[in-house]
């Protein structure tokens, strides 16, 4: 039965007629069309000189009564030229289904590992809408994430949000990386826009390894790729991990990164006309990014949920930057990473104070709670007096606060740093380990007081 499903939805996918229209005009890659003004819509593709699978791509940015403007993705082997015939594809649709597992594909739903790639039998259009707000459920039970940081301080809950913000070269990848490979759930989709074409075969080989791909599926759209289809690369994984939520899977999904979706929407949108605004993007580029991660999330009914890490690339760590402010403000949580604490070593490099879970309280027990706030005092406290402690200045016995930081801070910091996987209580019991040092410094200070006296 699967098989006849499968082929099923290969018969459906033929097209024996087009829509054709013609190029009237070419204007520093925009190509002014003809014949499609009736049938077209945004966002629609087309194919330049031939249909599929034959042709150049392309990309309808604008309508008009007498025109429709098309972004050409490239030319291919056949040169642009006025009076070519253009054939309409229509909506980017995928038909996903479990054979898609240990896949890497393009936006488009075309195999990039060299293995033929069936579709399934029902098509989803790639733009599709989040599921009904008032029908979704609450975000569920903690997640087993086999990181100490994340089973603790930062807990993970299922359909929960998240964004990872990180300058270049301090192990954001990596630390995506992990989360697929050690993260509780069924299916791992995996967007990675704009990626350098070098680094896709070391990340599903080497990074993610053949056990976490088996429940994976890789959708990548490389730096060398046009913007359309960059820019396609976030919604169509998207895509995917819906299908597999709806068949009542748990999936997580990975977007690396954000900032380079961005970009490349930028690119289509300032040659399609629009005006840049917030710091040089588009107007648009705030919808684009909310519709995302809205998709994203709980599930209702049935469904399975969507847990997802959106990665943003924060150039000087600038939090403020228009990508990092717009995601702040529709996430669930934020981890923050830091590249001071990447030179000195620690990985992750996680800033865990500006850092911040908004599954907490309700993630953890009121024990558990007690530990996450006492830990984030201690790491204040250090931070907050690190020069002073660093330059000699601080006098023990004169801030017990501090003092207790001081000497719980090294083993709170390789408790962060920490490879081994781990469960929950493990990680708990263990961040115990680490205060109990702040407590047998102040139990040493009261003793030492009491002999003074």
């Amino acid at each position: 039965m699967p098989g006849l499903e499968l082929l099923g939805g290969e018969l459906s996918a033929i097209r024996r007629a087009f829509s054709v229209g013609r190029i009237e005009a070419i204007e520093a890659g925009l190509l002014r069309l003809r014949g499609l003004e009736k049938e077209a819509c945004l966002g629609d593709l087309v194919h330049i000189g031939a249909p599929p699978p034959e042709g150049a791509l392309g990309e309808v940015v604008a309508i008009t009564p007498e025109s429709v403007t098309v972004l050409a993705a490239g030319t291919g082997h056949r040169a642009l030229a006025v009076g070519e015939r253009v054939f309409l594809v229509g909506a980017a649709r995928l038909s996903p289904h479990d054979g898609w597992l240990g896949r890497v594909i393009d936006p488009l739903g075309r195999p990039l590992d060299g293995r033929e790639l069936l579709r399934g039998s029902t098509a989803r259009d790639t733009a599709g809408p989040p599921p009904p707000a008032a029908q979704r459920r609450t975000l569920g039970a903690r997640l087993e994430t086999g990181m100490r940081v994340f089973n603790t301080l930062l807990p993970i809950v299922r359909g929960q949000r998240i964004g990872l913000f990180a300058g270049s070269g301090v192990g954001k990848s990596t630390l995506l990386a992990r989360l697929a490979v050690g993260l509780a759930a069924d299916v791992v989709v995996i967007a990675l826009v704009g990626e350098r074409s070098r680094e896709l075969r070391e990340f599903t080989d080497r990074v993610l390894g053949p056990t976490a791909m088996r429940r994976a599926v890789v959708v990548a759209a490389t730096s060398d790729q046009p913007p359309m289809l960059r820019r396609r690369c976030a919604p169509a994984a998207m895509t995917i991990a819906e299908w597999f939520r709806d068949q009542g899977r748990q999936v997580l999904f990975l977007c690396d990164s954000v900032t380079r979706l961005a970009e490349a929407h930028r690119e289509v949108a300032l040659a399609a006309g629009e005006t840049a605004s917030l710091g040089g993007y588009p107007p648009s580029i705030a919808p684009l990014i909310t519709q995302l991660c809205e998709r994203a999330g709980p599930g209702a009914g049935a469904s399975g949920d969507i847990t997802a890490v959106f990665s943003v690339l924060v150039p000087g760590s600038d939090m403020e930057e228009p990508v990092a402010d717009i995601l702040r403000g529709v996430l669930d949580s934020h981890v923050v990473l830091d590249r001071q604490i990447a030179e000195r070593g620690r990985f992750p490099a996680i800033d865990l104070l500006r850092s911040v879970s908004r599954s907490l309280p309700e993630a953890a027990s009121a024990e558990e709670n007690a530990l996450i706030n006492r830990a984030r005092r201690l790491l204040g406290a250090y931070a907050q007096s690190e020069l002073m402690i660093r330059a000699g200045l601080h006098s023990p016995g004169s801030d017990p606060e501090l003092d207790a930081a001081i000497r719980a801070w090294p083993a709170l910091d390789a408790f962060i740093a920490e490879r081994e996987p781990q469960g929950i209580a493990e990680s708990f019991s263990a961040l115990a380990r680490c205060l109990s040092l702040a407590d047998e410094a102040e139990a040493t200070d009261v003793h030492r007081e009491e002999i003074r006296r």
